[in-house]
């Protein structure tokens, strides 16, 4: 997996930590507190959206929400923000996953659709900041998964051609954003998208239940 590889960049939601059931929570009290009536495929279609992106997304689907876009951005921030900064944890193996490529002298990338603080407040809160070479979000490179953007501003940003990087990614958008921008890519198991498991190994290039299925050599190659 990692032969030829000068980069490994990492998604966060549902990659790094199991997160994915935070923003379905935010979602059901969001809606609940508004009188709002989720639609069908409600969750499948912010799948791979920047946070900006969602936020036009919701304001789309429900005009009649009082919010501005950036109002209702500061609502979920403030409903997040303590969640992400002091209580979710890295998924199995993946600090050591981390640390042992810092050691081995590998750039390490974050290219996440969530917010600046709230990856930085995740990031530094377990640990790895210190370990990061790059770190982008989707509203920054303008333009949210599938769209490769944010891979190729961290490949940018490293310094380090696309086709020598390997992203991690848990849903098909993510793991299309990172094929799109010409790198290989490991799914990464994660409950939230369990049920697009086919589609996720048709796309991907390797999966793992967890990181310690790279460093036990038990890792699926697709």
């Amino acid at each position: 997996m990692l032969t030829n590889i000068d980069a490994v960049i990492f998604d966060i939601d549902g990659t790094l930590v199991d997160s994915m059931h935070v923003w379905t929570d935010i979602d059901d009290i969001f809606l609940e507190k508004y009188h709002l009536v989720e639609p069908e495929n409600f969750h499948e279609g912010m799948e791979g959206k920047s946070y900006s992106e969602t936020a036009q997304y919701f304001l789309d689907l429900f005009p009649e929400l009082p919010h501005t876009k950036e109002e209702l951005e500061a609502e979920w921030h403030e409903m997040a923000f303590e969640i992400y900064t002091k209580e979710l944890q890295l998924k199995k193996g993946a600090y050591d996953f981390i640390l042992d490529m810092h050691k081995a002298g590998m750039k390490l990338g974050i290219a996440t659709s969530n917010s600046r603080d709230l990856a930085e407040g995740l990031l530094m809160n377990t640990g790895v900041w210190q370990y990061l070479d790059a770190v982008w979000t989707s509203d920054e490179a303008k333009a949210g998964k599938p769209a490769p953007d944010v891979y190729l501003k961290v490949a940018e940003s490293l310094s380090v051609k696309p086709e020598r990087c390997l992203v991690f990614e848990d849903v098909p958008n993510g793991i299309l954003a990172g094929k799109n921008a010409g790198m290989k890519v490991c799914a990464v198991e994660d409950p939230f998208s369990n049920p697009q498991i086919t589609r996720k190994k048709e796309l991907a290039d390797y999966y793992i239940q967890d990181y310690d299925d790279i460093k036990n050599n038990t890792y699926e190659e697709l």
